[in-house]
């Protein structure tokens, strides 16, 4: 298991996301604590994109989302499900890129700071497990791009780790 990960801040966002992407196969192991791989997860998401205020997982415990490991500022710790942007991503189980969460109906600001978002939604065995959440102060911070290699993680954990 790596216990560090390389980061290329001056290359390409799709480059970058390529690198962490191998390196969070090495990173994280089924063997280890769910707590212990979706914090390293975080951090090596956080470690990689300066664009990123907050990252963090949300877990579905059958109700409502939960707060789980995360890194940035503290948050919110419940969600109900149809509720901002988490609970609408895991209410329709689809990505939401939102490039403005002021404009976003029903917003929950855990952080008044952070002005865009994306969220995936974790499924595993055709049930919802929780979402990964990722927070920008900047306008605009997440793209197709961000989606695209966002779910490979998401769907790396789902089949490989979770």
């Amino acid at each position: 298991m790596v216990e560090s990960i390389i980061i290329n801040k001056s290359a390409g966002i799709e480059e970058q996301y390529q690198l962490l992407f191998k390196q969070v196969k090495s990173l994280l192991d089924k063997n280890d604590s769910i707590i212990s791989n979706l914090s390293n997860c975080t951090a090596a998401l956080k470690q990689t994109f300066n664009k990123i205020s907050w990252v963090g997982f949300y877990l579905y415990d059958g109700t409502e989302l939960y707060l789980g490991p995360f890194q940035g500022k503290v948050a919110c710790t419940k969600i109900q499900i149809g509720k901002g942007v988490c609970g609408t991503s895991a209410m329709n189980r689809e990505t939401i890129i939102v490039p403005d969460v002021y404009k976003f109906p029903g917003h929950i600001a855990c952080d008044v700071e952070s002005r865009s978002e994306i969220v995936v939604p974790i499924i595993k065995n055709d049930k919802l497990y929780g979402v990964l959440d990722l927070d920008s102060a900047s306008l605009s911070a997440f793209n197709q791009t961000d989606k695209k290699y966002l779910e490979e993680i998401v769907d790396f954990l789902a089949k490989e780790i979770l």
